[in-house]
């Protein structure tokens, strides 16, 4: 009971992360740099506290494997946090939840797993929920927001991690905690040059409101919740963890809506119903997946 409690704040803290980001003075390749940095650096010293084994000989297969995610999941939040910008957090994280659907397209073809008819039939109700929500009569162009665009960066952002779960599926003989913390780290070390040639990086002038959601950001939203996602991950069967991870969207919207005032239509909420009902499905009716086959902000 205790690790199903645990998963499920973690699924809160996940779900508030739009939240923080949209009040963040910075690029959204600034502030993924930055979570990526201060994310790393408290999983490294949290496992001299925790006793985590941390073990950085490994193969030349799982470094480039490692290499080639940690990439992709800097580049998955760079898309997110623009996303977060551009639209709604509803939309948004609706969009971004187009992961395990991507995940299910190119299964079979880089993982050999068989089509089925659920997994058909999952795809096709996610594309509907998808066209939903994008219809031009749910005010998707009113306002500050380009949402169509945000729509966009949000299905970029899922298919940079649809492309880091799939990687992970060929990362061998390591953890989840040293996969998460080498990837982390990795995000941090390409993100670096990549923001020094497309920001000027100069950061007297940041106000202590960002600077204090910044460090939060990477602490809490990211050491702190990954720290307690292995922990309770361990201890909860791979369906549950599949079902408990709904919470992350689900109130990410609710909070969104409450603090925010944000709005969907009702086209949208059918929209997002099967969006995430379809994933669901595939969750409910396939085999018992991994924690690291979750869809984490």
């Amino acid at each position: 009971m205790k690790a199903k409690v645990t998963f499920i704040f973690v699924m809160l803290i996940f779900g508030s992360i739009g939240l923080f980001v949209k009040n963040i003075d910075l690029s959204s390749s600034e502030i993924a740099l930055f979570r990526g940095a201060i994310g790393s650096l408290f999983l490294i010293g949290a496992s001299f506290f925790v006793k985590q084994k941390f073990n950085l000989k490994t193969s030349k297969r799982n470094l480039l494997m490692l290499g080639l995610s940690g990439t992709a999941l800097g580049f998955n939040w760079i898309f997110l946090f623009e996303s977060y910008q551009y639209t709604t957090i509803s939309n948004a994280t609706l969009s971004y939840y187009f992961a395990p659907v991507f995940v299910m397209v190119l299964a079979p073809f880089l993982l050999k797993e068989k089509w089925t008819s659920k997994k058909g039939i999952s795809i096709v109700i996610a594309l509907i929920g998808l066209f939903l929500v994008v219809q031009p009569d749910t005010g998707l162009d009113s306002g500050s927001y380009n949402h169509l665009a945000g729509i966009a960066y949000g299905l970029l952002a899922a298919a940079f991690y649809a492309s880091v779960i799939l990687m992970n599926k060929f990362i061998k003989n390591l953890s989840d905690f040293e996969t998460t913390v080498m990837q982390l780290s990795i995000a941090s070390i390409v993100l670096f040059p990549y923001v020094g040639m497309t920001e000027s990086m100069n950061y007297t002038g940041l106000d202590m409101q960002s600077l204090i959601l910044i460090v939060i950001l990477g602490i809490i939203h990211t050491g702190f919740a990954y720290l307690l996602y292995f922990s309770a991950m361990k201890k909860l069967k791979g369906q549950t963890i599949g079902v408990f991870s709904y919470i992350d969207p689900i109130s990410a919207v609710i909070m969104a809506a409450i603090i925010l005032h944000e709005s969907m239509s009702a086209v949208q909420i059918v929209g997002g119903i099967c969006i995430l009902g379809s994933t669901l499905l595939s969750e409910i009716t396939g085999k018992k997946s991994k924690g690291n086959d979750e869809v984490a902000a």
